[in-house]
C-alpha cells in the first residue's frame, strides 16, 4: 500500500491545522507534488528547510525519491542534497513521525520567496532491488531526518 498521511499534531511544523496532501497534476504525471506549508525567503546562496507535515507510506522494497520541480530549478532553486531518498522505515519514526522535508538551495544571487501552497518538489515511488551476495542487515532506523548517517 501507497499512501500520503498527515503526521501526528505533535509533529506538525509552523502550527497549521491541516497538511496538504501531495498529489499528482496530470494522468500522465509519474511524480506527486509536494507544497510548501509556509512563506519563506530563500537567501542567495542560503538553504532553507521547509518541512511539509505530510509522511508516506510505502512497501519495504520501494523508496520515494524527491526532486525539485522544474520551475523551481530554472529560478535557481534546487535540493540541497540534488536528490532526497525517503526509505520505508522513515515512515512513523519516534522523531519526527516521518515528516518529509526539502531543504532548498537558492544557488541564484537573487533571494527567492516561496509562497504558502507553492509547489516545492515532487516525490516518485521507485522499486529497488538488493544484491544476491549481500550481507544481512539488522541495523534497525534510530532517528528522523538524516539519522542513517549517524552510527
Amino acid at each position: 500500500m501507497r499512501k500520503f498521511f498527515q503526521v501526528d499534531k505533535e509533529f506538525m511544523e509552523y502550527e497549521k491545522e491541516n497538511a496538504v496532501l501531495p498529489k499528482r497534476a496530470t494522468v500522465h504525471s509519474a511524480g506527486y507534488d509536494f507544497v510548501s506549508p509556509i512563506e519563506i525567503e530563500i537567501k542567495p546562496h542560503k538553504s532553507e528547510l521547509i518541512w511539509t507535515n505530510v509522511k508516506a507510506q510505502f512497501g519495504e522494497d520501494e523508496v520515494l525519491i524527491l526532486a525539485v520541480t522544474s520551475g523551481m530549478g530554472k529560478r535557481g532553486i534546487m535540493l540541497a542534497n540534488n536528490v532526497g531518498i525517503i526509505d520505508s522505515d522513515y515512515f512513523g519514526n519516534q522523531f519526527n513521525d516521518g515528516n518529509i522535508g526539502f531543504r532548498l538551495y537558492n544557488f541564484s544571487d537573487e533571494p527567492y520567496v516561496i509562497k504558502q501552497g507553492e509547489k516545492i518538489g515532487q516525490g516518485l515511488f521507485i522499486k529497488f532491488l538488493k544484491v544476491d551476495d549481500e550481507e544481512t542487515v539488522t541495523r534497525k532506523r534510530e532517528g528522523g531526518f538524516g539519522s542513517t548517517d549517524k552510527k
